[in-house]
């Protein structure tokens, strides 16, 4: 596969430096790609990136990942309005640690092939730098002039930052384009790919490059994923959508991508998944006939479920949503863990009730009516019970006074009542 019109037709290149294509039809490209390791876990910000070392490798290129050990101890003014945090070298070590784990669901790191992954730290090639070798071995090829030019550096100065910008920041890019200096010389890496956002750090590489050896290198972007309405890619209410199922449950994180809209689900089916152009274009296809059955979300879904998860919890997720939306039994439901039970019921009324109420048992309108307050009476609860209206845990009640006890309980801790299709109520019984 040739790897700039794979990333064409998938809408993943906003700028491209001139000799780029031409190098990798002649060789096999050495590329790297940036991760500022911040916390353990990546989120959907990062797939783009990520996916982009994908694509390289599986067109037969060598990808590394680089995590930003040192530079992760700066950060980074690109696109940022203040300073970040620092982070100490023990939190780096376990934040990089994670990350490997992650990204070897999307990169070949253990094969024999020539072309496999590897994941570098730039911590290990910093770390015995001094401030004054740095200063005369690198900082003498590059003005301030050069610097102070850049977007991401203009943008923190001429107001957008409340408090300027510092000079740690300011040498970001010097750091960052010495990584491709290194990685040049070190391993052959004549590539740097990453977010639009990142043009100037890494031009600032490849100047560099070509003023202290004159070796060859070159710039790749990718456009910075928005959605269609222009809000924040991946942002939901509760904040980002990670890639660790400690931070975004696997449910979640499949309804994130089951509930895009119609056109971002056109886009992100291309640019987050390996799916062949000619399988996507019989699926926008078969989406457009009937947008109703949302075949491009679902399978979208599934897709990047499957990738960053595994196709069990893309089983289980798909089944914990038929709970809420579908049909489905006391058994799905039991299967639940209860994280994911209360992703699932999230938003649904709750209500709060001593377990010594319902250790010697309880009738259920009494726990529904008096204690619960689910019911506005007993009789119109055992009108409802008589009509098929209610039911207690997926299955439907034939008393209205039905014992309840710490058997009937999920988890040893919730009940889950409904009353006709659609009203759910959830008691957490403490």
């Amino acid at each position: 596969m040739n790897f700039v019109e794979e990333l064409k037709w998938r809408g993943m290149i906003h700028t491209m430096m001139p000799g780029t294509e031409e190098l990798l039809e002649k060789e096999m490209v050495t590329a790297y790609v940036g991760i500022d390791p911040t916390a353990d876990s990546l989120h959907i910000g990062h797939l783009c990136g990520i996916m982009m070392l994908r694509h390289f490798q599986r067109c037969g290129h060598k990808p590394l990942a680089l995590v930003g050990g040192a530079t992760g101890m700066i950060g980074d003014p690109s696109g940022k309005s203040q300073e970040r945090n620092l982070l100490n070298e023990e939190t780096l070590r376990h934040n990089v640690a994670c990350i490997k784990e992650q990204l070897s669901r999307f990169l070949d790191f253990e094969s024999d092939a020539e072309n496999k992954a590897e994941l570098v730290n730039n911590y290990d090639w910093m770390k015995d730098f001094t401030f004054l070798d740095f200063a005369r071995d690198i900082g003498k090829h590059i003005t301030v002039n050069y610097m102070m030019a850049k977007d991401s550096v203009q943008k923190r100065l001429n107001g957008e930052a409340r408090d300027g910008l510092s000079f740690t920041e300011f040498t970001y890019q010097l750091l960052q384009g010495y990584d491709f200096l290194y990685l040049n010389q070190n391993k052959n890496c004549k590539l740097q790919m990453g977010g639009s956002d990142q043009w100037g750090n890494i031009t600032t590489g490849t100047e560099l490059i070509r003023r202290t050896t004159g070796g060859e290198a070159f710039a790749l972007t990718c456009p910075l994923i928005t959605k269609a309405d222009g809000g924040k890619f991946g942002k939901t209410e509760s904040g980002n959508v990670w890639l660790s199922r400690e931070y975004t449950s696997p449910y979640k994180f499949y309804q994130f991508w089951l509930n895009v809209s119609d056109a971002d689900a056109e886009r992100y089916i291309k640019i987050f998944t390996s799916i062949s152009k000619d399988e996507i274009d019989a699926l926008i296809a078969e989406h457009q006939q009937d947008p109703g059955k949302r075949t491009l979300q679902k399978r979208l879904a599934q897709e990047v479920t499957i990738m960053v998860h595994s196709e069990e919890d893309y089983n289980a997720a798909v089944e914990a949503s038929n709970i809420l939306f579908g049909k489905a039994t006391k058994d799905s439901l039991l299967k639940l863990d209860e994280a994911t039970l209360l992703d699932v019921f999230n938003g649904v009324p709750q209500f709060e009730v001593e377990k010594a109420d319902i250790e010697a048992g309880i009738k259920a309108v009494d726990l529904f009516v008096e204690k619960a307050n689910i019911f506005p009476s007993k009789g119109e609860m055992r009108k409802l019970v008589q009509g098929g209206g209610v039911s207690l845990n997926k299955e439907k009640m034939t008393a209205f006074d039905q014992e309840i006890t710490t058997n009937d309980l999920l988890d040893g801790k919730y009940l889950l009542v409904q009353k006709g299709k659609k009203n759910y109520y959830l008691i957490i019984v403490k």
